[in-house]
């Protein structure tokens, strides 16, 4: 395993970046919905966040078993929800929501306040994640070029 590799699997910095396209992927989905709001028929759709802490907690715990720490990659199973691309990152796949909202005239579910809070929480998630991730490559970059 390469320096670079060991650095930026260290510590909470897997767990951030997956934290960071899970909000991403999440609000995408979120505006997707916004987008469909009046369209007849349309069935808006959302991930579990419970879900994605679960898997997230499960893949930390398996990495303290394994390494005794807090250093190496995150070996993550994927869900129903949660799946991996062809280069290991991690995607959603959305489920109806079916069960929400108020089913309209023209067989949308709308939740406009739903979706809002979607929005905001994955804002919150994503900006508190980049804050911190932020953070701790700033203490690497500032450990690589030997300032204090």
């Amino acid at each position: 395993m390469t320096m670079i590799n060991q650095l930026t699997n260290a510590g909470a910095l897997p767990a951030l970046e997956m934290t960071m396209r899970f909000a991403a992927q999440r609000q995408r989905l979120a505006a997707h919905n916004i987008a469909n709001i009046e369209t007849p028929n349309f069935i808006q759709k959302d991930v579990s966040v419970e879900g994605f802490q679960a898997m997230l907690d499960e893949a930390v715990r398996e990495r303290r078993g394994r390494t005794g720490g807090m250093h190496g990659a995150l070996a993550w199973e994927e869900t129903d929800e949660i799946r991996a691309t062809e280069s290991g990152r991690m995607t959603i796949v959305p489920g109806s929501s079916a069960g929400n909202g108020v089913l309209t005239h023209d067989r949308n579910n709308r939740d406009l306040e739903r979706l809002m809070q979607t929005l905001a929480e994955s804002t919150s998630a994503f900006r508190t994640a980049a804050d911190l991730y932020r953070s701790q490559s700033m203490i690497l970059q500032m450990a690589i070029s030997e300032r204090v």
